[in-house]
């Protein structure tokens, strides 16, 4: 029993380099990083606010998958977040998976 607990916590926690990896691959190829820190705002919220504004929120993915793919503004300032329509929805769900994992 012990050794399964510790399994699935290697498991756990290979996914989650994983997500983390591919994560911010993609925030740096698609240009996020220019407008989010990850621990700092730059125009827009570091990524660290964003996932503690969200935690235990249960509709956090379906939010944050809209926000990046149809932008808008109000809930981190006055700043808007411009649409990024060029993102498909496979890299759209590793960015939320990776912030979230902040």
């Amino acid at each position: 029993m012990k050794y399964r607990r510790l399994i699935g916590i290697a498991l756990v926690s290979l996914a989650m380099g994983s997500v983390w990896a591919d994560g911010a691959a993609t925030a740096k190829a698609k240009g996020c990083l220019g407008c989010h820190g990850i621990d700092h705002k730059i125009v827009g919220p570091g990524y660290k606010d964003v996932a503690a504004k969200y935690k235990g929120d249960a509709a956090a993915t379906t939010a944050l998958a809209e926000k990046i793919k149809k932008g808008g503004s109000g809930n981190w300032g006055a700043v808007p977040m411009p649409p990024q329509a060029t993102l498909t929805d496979a890299e759209i769900q590793e960015l939320v998976s990776w912030v979230l994992a902040q």
